[in-house]
């Protein structure tokens, strides 16, 4: 299998190369990925156990679904992409955007857009991705994060913080 290639871009979100996965990693070249947030109608979120397989984040907690968005992709073909590799949920469309993260150590010098979506499940899994998941209340989250967040992906720490002031912000 060969090596998975990423667009390398500056500080205004525009490519201005490419690299191999290993060598943005490496370098802490600025690249894009997505993270998905999915929802059930009683308003809970559904997050997934990272795989111990994962080069980053091993067995941590994250959003419903994320990844790197691929070479020559847009953000919003990579957010069905993902959801669709992850946990087998199949989108007619890009799911709704809620914000832009810059990058930063904690999202791994990523920009990353957060989208949200509904959906009930069930889901596949994608054993090589995901360990497990289960579905939360926001508020478990929210505490479950402030008691431990090291049970999380950095990014997710970072990006359930804002998604929580925004969410305050709209209601």
């Amino acid at each position: 299998m060969s090596e998975e290639i990423f667009d390398v871009v500056n500080e205004r979100d525009e490519v201005i190369g490419q690299n191999t996965r290993r060598e943005v990693h490496a370098r802490g070249l600025w690249h894009r990925a997505v993270h998905v947030l999915v929802f059930n109608a009683h308003g809970e979120v559904f997050l997934q156990k990272r795989s111990m397989k994962k080069d980053l984040c091993p067995g941590k907690w994250d959003s419903s679904s994320s990844g790197h968005v691929d070479t020559g992709e847009d953000y919003d073909a990579c957010a069905v992409r993902e959801v669709r590799e992850e946990i087998g949920l199949q989108l007619a469309q890009a799911p709704q955007r809620l914000f832009k993260i810059t990058p930063s150590k904690e999202t791994g010098w990523e920009f990353c857009w957060i989208y949200r979506c509904e959906n009930e499940g069930p889901f596949t899994l994608h054993p090589d991705e995901i360990e497990t998941g289960a579905w939360f209340a926001p508020a478990t989250v929210t505490q479950w994060r402030q008691e431990t967040p090291e049970d999380f992906a950095s990014a997710f720490v970072l990006l359930w913080g804002i998604y929580l002031t925004q969410s305050r912000q709209a209601a």
